[in-house]
């Protein structure tokens, strides 16, 4: 589903690599953590996926599109298979709950119809169904997270790429985040959850890639313990 080998990404100016030889395989259905220190390499490896950087060196498989064939215009096909969450959730201040989920669906041309089913079905999925009417202003951290997620989602990528999802949050909230994000997981959609979050860490039980400078320094199943 997600193929990097010895991707490298070199910045102009840049004393070092952000990504360096780093090399990573998500299967279909996976749900993975990439943790490391904020400067480690992990929001390079974001920006790599979703085309709005391209490496220095190596090779991208996603879902079975080579990123050394893509062309300018399979971009936008490319991100509508990819959903991202950002971290500082990038909403529409002037648009509903319903209206910034919408949006998503119609930068995609899909027509009205398929915008009135789909997203009260997905703002249901996330908690907010009584929420459509609301403004962001209105909104908790939280809610607006829930928010993020829906426009990620409402078209159905096979593919979600959570950015610091909890960054902004308490501990409470950011575990039911998690909690939402592990639910989409079982829906079928692989997950890549990046984050420096080791508290919300510990109490998962996922594939965790741990990176540090540029560089993949762990790769494993199950609990981080001691993670710095």
């Amino acid at each position: 589903m997600i193929l990097l080998d010895r991707v490298s990404k070199v910045y102009p100016k840049s004393r070092r690599p952000a990504l360096d030889k780093v090399s990573l395989n998500v299967a279909p259905g996976e749900f993975v953590i990439v943790m490391g220190r904020s400067g480690a390499g992990k929001s390079t490896i974001l920006k790599l996926l979703n085309r709005e950087e391209r490496p220095t060196s190596g090779k991208i498989v996603v879902g079975g599109i080579d990123y050394d064939d893509l062309r300018p215009k399979d971009i936008p096909h490319l991100r509508r298979r990819i959903g991202v969450v950002f971290q500082d959730y990038k909403l529409l201040p002037n648009r509903t709950v319903f209206e910034n989920v919408a949006f998503a669906m119609e930068i995609s041309g899909m027509t009205k119809q398929e915008i009135n089913y789909n997203v009260p079905k997905i703002l249901e999925i996330v908690g907010l169904a009584d929420k459509a009417s609301e403004f962001p202003r209105h909104l908790s951290g939280g809610e607006m997270q829930r928010v993020a997620i829906a426009r990620a989602m409402v078209r159905q990528p096979k593919i979600l790429i959570a950015d610091e999802p909890t960054a902004n949050l308490d501990e409470e909230t950011s575990l039911e985040i998690v909690k939402l994000l592990i639910k989409i997981n079982h829906y079928g959609t692989t997950v890549l959850m990046i984050t420096h979050d080791t508290n919300i860490v510990k109490k998962l039980r996922h594939r965790v890639v741990k990176i540090a400078v540029g560089r993949i320094v762990s790769d494993t199943k199950g609990l981080v313990r001691n993670a710095k």
